[in-house]
């Protein structure tokens, strides 16, 4: 399928809210043979008829979720080698970028035989009319500043729980998909950035199944200052310096982290904006992936134990 360049989802609902269409009750399709767990199990919140798709281009969003899943995309048999990544598509918490910032990273990661999850996580609800509150938020996302449009750090509490229950029933059950309880990593992409990092400032002490991830890949996340824990994990950082929200030239959160004598590594491609998933054609945002399992396998991540 045809990658298409998008801006963030905020800008994408100001800029161009004819283009978008609501496609009715759905979810967007994973890998044949994955199938969706339920996070919190029978305790699980909300209910998936809740959710809708919506259509932007050629790419699928899904709106509305209440109801949050892990869904485990396997290596082929014989080529696991015990790391896994939590996936966290982005979306600004108004929808998923599911097949740009879900699925197809999934694909990527399994091919080199690490055990990939994608994290469906819980959303801003509509109030009112669903396009017209889409819109609406949006523009609350957005302002105007002398150096032009920014958007402010964005948090949303339930979808930094569903990372850290995520985390927890990785763990817990890491025997079963044959996984190191050690080697949980995680990777977000903008709002799926956001809940990243989330899960390694908030995490909760002394429970260790939900502690921070071993490591993070955090792809066009802000890059303002950040307070690091003492249990941080190294971290894998990429952005565009034409980023329509954050490639102001501000790398703070990577200085902190080296600082906090933490491993970090920056990818500041040259172009490519907002929402390059795995990269904008005619972009070095192409080398996203190759980019991040090289630094995987050079930090042993892509070897079997």
């Amino acid at each position: 399928m045809k990658l298409i360049h998008r801006a963030a989802i905020a800008l994408m609902l100001l800029a161009a809210p004819h283009t978008l269409a609501a496609s009715g009750p759905g979810v967007v399709d994973a890998p044949e043979g994955s199938v969706g767990i339920p996070l919190y199990g029978t305790a699980n919140p909300g209910n998936p008829a809740d959710e809708s798709l919506l259509t932007f281009g050629e790419e699928t969003l899904l709106r509305g979720v209440t109801y949050p899943t892990l869904t485990p995309v396997l290596p082929a048999p014989g080529k696991a080698n015990g790391t896994a990544v939590i996936v966290a598509p982005g979306g600004a918490f108004l929808v998923l970028a599911m097949e740009n910032e879900g699925w197809r990273v999934a694909r990527a990661l399994a091919d080199q035989g690490v055990t990939v999850f994608v994290l469906k996580y819980r959303l801003k609800q509509p109030v009112g009319d669903p396009m017209l509150w889409l819109q609406s938020e949006g523009q609350k996302l957005t302002k105007t500043t002398p150096g032009g449009k920014s958007i402010p750090a964005l948090t949303y509490a339930p979808s930094i729980e569903d990372a850290l229950a995520a985390l927890r029933l990785v763990r817990t059950r890491a025997a079963e998909w044959q996984i190191d309880p050690d080697r949980v990593g995680m990777i977000g992409f903008s709002a799926g950035a956001i809940t990243t990092l989330g899960t390694v400032l908030q995490s909760p002490k002394g429970d260790a199944p939900a502690g921070p991830p071993d490591f993070i890949g955090y792809i066009y996340g802000p890059m303002g200052a950040v307070s690091v824990p003492e249990n941080a994990p190294p971290m894998f950082a990429a952005i565009t310096m034409d980023d329509e929200f954050f490639g102001n030239g501000d790398f703070s959160i990577i200085s902190n982290w080296q600082l906090a004598n933490k491993p970090v590594e920056l990818h500041a491609y040259q172009s490519g904006g907002h929402g390059f998933g795995l990269g904008k054609p005619g972009t070095t945002t192409t080398g996203i992936m190759p980019d991040f399992l090289a630094w995987m396998a050079a930090n042993g991540l892509l070897t079997k134990r």
